[in-house]
């Protein structure tokens, strides 16, 4: 366990992230269990309950998630847009709360200070800005060095012949 960050304060949007993400798997939860006790209730939707389970399931990882996000010291945990498209996902289930917490997750996740807060929980640098060299050399014109600039020796060849005289 990395105790050198504990001393880092959380950003808030990593706290919003992690609470809404808590709710998110508490709802989940309940409407995966309650989707899939009312599909047992007909024989199309016995045949569908794989596809009723599947909220329950998220729900499980998102309050797992959730958990490691809120512990004290901070677990070295990456941003979970995976989670996050998955709750998107959910409207598919007709659960509208979790398209938005979806929605709001990964907009959060690309906030300067979120990307450096994982950035350093996790031991990895992110560069804030790209490198842009301090000069370009001109690739149109070439240096011209010392030998270039001599002129050049006509040199005879031994087939023609030099007048004489």
């Amino acid at each position: 366990m990395n105790t050198q960050f504990t001393s880092q304060q959380k950003p808030t949007l990593v706290n919003v992230i992690a609470w809404m993400t808590l709710a998110s798997g508490i709802v989940n939860l309940f409407w995966g269990i309650a989707a899939s006790a009312a599909a047992l209730h007909t024989f199309v939707g016995f045949i569908c309950t794989p596809i009723t389970i599947l909220p329950t399931v998220l729900g499980i990882f998102e309050i797992i998630y959730a958990a490691k996000l809120m512990s004290i010291p901070p677990q070295a945990v990456r941003p979970s847009t995976n989670i996050a498209i998955l709750e998107i996902v959910c409207i598919l289930a007709g659960n509208i709360f979790s398209v938005v917490v979806g929605i709001l997750a990964l907009v959060f996740y690309n906030d300067l200070t979120v990307r450096d807060y994982f950035a350093h929980l996790n031991g990895t640098l992110v560069p804030t800005a790209p490198v842009v060299p301090a000069s370009t050399p001109d690739l149109n014109s070439t240096p011209v060095t010392p030998e270039e600039s001599a002129p050049l020796e006509e040199s005879t060849s031994p087939d023609e012949e030099t007048p004489k005289g």
